[in-house]
């Protein structure tokens, strides 16, 4: 859903608080915190979604790099996960399934958690993805409420995985556009936010389906300032710009265009540059805010990061492109 029809939904929704949970959904961040002990909270998220891609074995791999990411994003490590499927039974070979949870497990391994079980239900179209429980020191943890003005803005992967995928269904991508698009999403966050966390960062959110300017913008609300982005720095994967002048649109940029509106200042931004960022990404990087001394350091251990704009103090809107 986009974030628009999200938040209508939430509104009636009445708060309950605990001292314990230190990050709920007030603030759209990417994962709920509840602190067990003074140096262990768990972290907790879901996601799953229709496949993206042809091959089951990858589709597997993004989608549970995707979910995984949350986790990462809150400066956690993921410790177990569970499956979540809907699987049109006698429409698809069983081996499909095998293969997405295959590919599924293999990328849970690799961020060193383990699979420890599942619901699965019978679905008219095929559903695949992971429900994470990871765990983090509740004193140095990365949430979306503490930018601090000044603070750099880097991003540690390249947009336009929605409009690739889209692409790719339609058999409209090179074979490297491909190999680089599947790439990027099977990646996982754990280096970007083990980087943060070890230079003492406290602000980062990951770039998921809401897009690079929607989660901008909840850091934006939640730290109650404004982020500039720099539109020129901001970079895109092989062959996205080319796909939406081709024609590939998603509907998930449609929802993000149109919840965004109002709280950027556009400053006549080319349409192609709009699309980019306001693409809706699956299994994206990291947007990290960071102190200006400590930039050059991060950089240097993430070498896809990129610097992409400031933090700046609170305008108009919440954010500013140049």
């Amino acid at each position: 859903m986009g974030p628009g029809d999200l938040s209508r939904a939430l509104a009636a929704l009445p708060h309950r608080t605990d001292p314990r949970l230190i990050v709920g959904r007030e603030t759209f961040d990417d994962a709920g915190v509840f602190v067990l002990s003074d140096d262990v909270a768990l972290v907790q998220t879901v996601d799953f979604f229709a496949p993206i891609l042809d091959d089951p074995y990858q589709f597997g791999q993004v989608a549970a790099a995707n979910a995984l990411s949350d986790v990462y994003a809150m400066g956690g490590e993921p410790l177990t996960v569970l499956n979540i499927v809907g699987f049109p039974s006698g429409k698809l070979p069983i081996e499909v399934l095998t293969e997405i949870l295959r590919g599924g497990q293999d990328k849970v391994h690799e961020s060193g958690a383990l699979v420890v079980g599942g619901h699965t239900i019978i679905d008219e179209e095929l559903k695949y993805g992971l429900a994470v429980t990871g765990r983090a020191d509740p004193r140095h943890l990365l949430t979306n409420a503490a930018a601090r003005v000044g603070d750099r803005l880097l991003l540690t992967k390249p947009l336009g995985t929605g409009i690739l995928a889209t692409a790719a269904k339609q058999d409209r991508l090179t074979s490297d556009q491909h190999n680089r698009l599947v790439a990027s999403m099977t990646q996982l966050n754990a280096a970007a936010s083990r980087a943060a966390l070890a230079l003492g960062v406290l602000c980062a959110t990951d770039v998921t389906g809401f897009g690079l300017l929607g989660h901008a913008s909840h850091i934006a609300r939640a730290s109650k300032l404004t982020l500039r982005i720099d539109v020129g720095k901001v970079p895109a994967l092989p062959g996205a710009r080319d796909a939406w002048a081709a024609g590939i649109r998603t509907g998930g940029a449609e929802r993000n265009d149109e919840y965004l509106d109002p709280l950027v200042d556009w400053n006549h931004v080319s349409p192609s540059d709009r699309a980019l960022l306001i693409d809706p990404q699956t299994s994206g990087g990291l947007l990290v805010a960071i102190s200006p001394e400590r930039a050059e350091d991060y950089l240097s251990r993430i070498p896809s990061a990129v610097e992409i704009g400031e933090v700046i103090p609170p305008a108009e809107r919440g954010i500013v492109l140049a």
